[in-house]
């Protein structure tokens, strides 16, 4: 609520919402927000990752985009610091700026079918040489209630450019409207619904899934709406967020670590596929074993070193192809004989 106090009331009113992934963000990241609308979260994410953070906010609607960008000065001067921009762009096509498009075509108007086809060298010289989002340049991607909105035949595009832009490490955090059962068609081809946020709903299992196949691992439900937003014809819409990380790409090398999982749950099943019992020692790879020490695994793995440290120019490929054990001679070194004595007046726990 503290955020809100600097925020002139025009932003406030125009904002349509299911949650508020700026909740989640920490100081001095830069954010970049899909759908910013008129500027809502990208205001209240600006005071929270403070001035050496940063704010992107996206969209393609001219007139929420008026909204933000003449309230911006203002947030800024109450906040103390500027650390917002509002651009504008289609958050299923983050490589496109279409500011900069608008200005190459008051240049280069499409009067016929060659210039039609020029448009397409240009838009792709415009990806590749000023892309509105950069490669891994952004530490969290949030967006609140307008995934739904883009096209069926667009979201996996939009999925995956989302995880384009992400660092290795950042992670995603999106909050929008789940259903609990596959939207038939005549629902998804309503349109007073699809403007509600309605008829391109992901189911929940559905929303999971896309952030899986876009290659983000550590995927999890950070809040559920106990009470559905809207019920049509017995399907339950609610909101969801849902955070994901990136940065399971890369090699995976041999450095004798392990790790131990700690339960409650009997056993887990990782993002690659390995199951994990309770209170065993499993070898992992380097990457692997980085990951299982920081959110969201961070806690709920002992991760043991080896008394030998293998250097990473030294270290062999892994073979992540099944869950291995891994004897604790491996870490404490073949050779390990070591016998030492309880000192004295200590106690066993």
């Amino acid at each position: 609520q503290r955020y809100l106090e600097i925020i002139p009331q025009e932003v406030i009113e125009k904002d349509y919402g299911c949650g508020d992934p700026s909740r989640y963000l920490q100081p001095g990241e830069t954010v970049l927000d899909l759908g910013s609308g008129t500027g809502k979260i990208c205001f209240i994410a600006s005071q929270v990752v403070g001035p050496e953070g940063k704010v992107i906010g996206i969209d393609m609607t001219d007139d929420m985009l008026e909204v933000a960008q003449r309230n911006a000065p203002i947030v800024a001067e109450r906040a103390g610091h500027a650390n917002v921009v509002f651009k504008k762009g289609r958050i299923q096509d983050l490589a496109l700026d279409l500011d900069l498009l608008d200005d190459e075509l008051v240049k280069h108007p499409v009067l016929n079918a060659n210039d039609f086809l020029n448009l397409d060298t240009i838009t792709e010289k415009l990806k590749k040489t000023r892309p509105l989002v950069s490669d891994a340049s952004i530490d969290a991607v949030v967006s609140n209630c307008v995934l739904n909105l883009v096209h069926a035949s667009a979201k996996n595009q939009m999925f995956s450019e989302i995880f384009r832009v992400i660092k290795r490490g950042g992670r995603a955090i999106i909050s929008d409207i789940v259903s609990d059962e596959i939207i038939p068609k005549h629902l998804q081809d309503d349109h007073e619904l699809w403007s509600g946020c309605i008829s391109g709903a992901l189911t929940e299992e559905g929303f999971l899934k896309a952030f899986e196949e876009a290659g983000f691992y550590g995927i999890e439900i950070l809040k559920r709406d106990e009470s559905p937003w809207q019920t049509v014809e017995g399907i339950e819409f609610r909101g969801i967020t849902v955070q994901a990380f990136k940065g399971k790409e890369g090699v995976c090398l041999e450095r004798n670590q392990a790790v131990v999982y700690k339960g409650p749950f009997k056993a887990v099943t990782d993002d690659d596929g390995f199951t994990m019992e309770r209170g065993k020692r499993y070898a992992t790879c380097d990457k692997n074993y980085q990951i299982y020490g920081k959110p969201p695994y961070e806690g709920h793995f002992e991760r043991i070193e080896p008394n030998e440290a293998i250097p990473l120019e030294s270290a062999k490929p892994f073979g992540c192809i099944e869950t291995k054990l891994r004897d604790p001679k491996e870490t404490k070194g073949a050779h390990y004989k070591a016998t030492i004595e309880v000192a004295e007046n200590d106690a066993c726990c």
